[in-house]
């Protein structure tokens, strides 16, 4: 499938570009970001995939993360992708920010207007992996994924939904229990429709009750001063407590002071990049 490159810039030896391409998922064009570090030059690499939250472009991150001189130093490829399709002239897409444009909560949909498009949970675990592995110098064996709020949502269901796929799994601030969250509520019933028990396919919580697969060390970095903590948006609780009862190890930092920004992902970037380097350089 054809890569169009929409721009090249060098960064602490490495290459942060972004691509344009037609998905066959989403049927739109999308676009998306990678990081070839220095090592990229001269062999294969591990692909460490990143998913960002509501209202984000695959910018946000590249531009405010910092994550650059640690994906350079260990030898990790970033992939960044959209957080939803765009463009897709449906009705009401455009109308809020946390549904619709910006917003595809990494389900694919099952109800009308939204199935022909809004499949982000294909495009993330089939369609985007298949594009990198055959473009770029990366191991297919050797894949990881973590993101922020929505996004962290979506780095932990695509973890426990594919047990072995990836080799580690991280998230900052993520929506952990969507169908108990008015985010997930709202997603989930525009998306999925009215029938609760098929939001539970997409909610790391259920999932992990389910989960029969490989070990999994999950890190996850919170702010304890984050606004969507306290509006019961994101759930940690719940999620660390289905961890508890399954035994699967999950490291569940509460940061003192941080909110839900860039500046509180760029502060612990460092620690995430060491805790997939770990798995994926193994």
């Amino acid at each position: 499938m054809a890569l169009k490159e929409i721009s090249s810039n060098k960064c602490f030896g490495g290459l942060q570009k972004v691509f344009e391409h037609d998905s066959v998922e989403l049927n739109c064009k999308m676009k998306f970001a990678v990081y070839l570090p220095p090592k990229a030059e001269t062999g294969k690499c591990p692909a460490l995939y990143w998913l960002s939250g509501l209202s984000c472009t695959e910018q946000n991150f590249i531009s405010k993360s910092g994550y650059h001189q640690a994906a350079s130093e260990h030898g990790l490829v970033i992939v960044v992708p959209d957080t939803s399709p765009r463009g897709c002239n449906i009705e009401g897409e455009d109308e809020s920010w946390d549904f619709g444009t910006g917003a595809g909560f990494y389900v694919d949909a099952t109800e009308d207007p939204w199935k022909t498009n809004y499949r982000m949970y294909s495009y993330i675990t089939q369609e985007l992996p298949q594009l990198i592995n055959a473009n770029f110098p990366v191991d297919p064996q050797r894949m990881s994924i973590f993101g922020h709020s929505m996004g962290g949502h979506g780095a932990l269901i695509c973890a426990l939904k594919n047990p072995g796929k990836y080799k580690s799994v991280s998230a900052f601030a993520p929506i952990c229990n969507p169908v108990l969250c008015p985010w997930g509520k709202k997603a989930f019933s525009g998306y999925l429709g009215s029938d609760q028990s098929k939001w539970q396919a997409y909610d790391a919580t259920h999932l992990v009750k389910a989960y029969p697969g490989s070990q999994l060390d999950i890190l996850i970095d919170q702010g304890k001063d984050d606004q969507f903590l306290s509006d019961g948006q994101l759930l940690p609780d719940n999620f660390i407590a289905a961890c508890a009862e399954k035994k699967i190890p999950v490291v569940f930092r509460l940061q003192e002071g941080y909110d839900h920004s860039y500046y509180f992902i760029a502060t612990f970037i460092m620690d995430h990049i060491r805790h997939h380097a770990k798995y994926l350089n193994a």
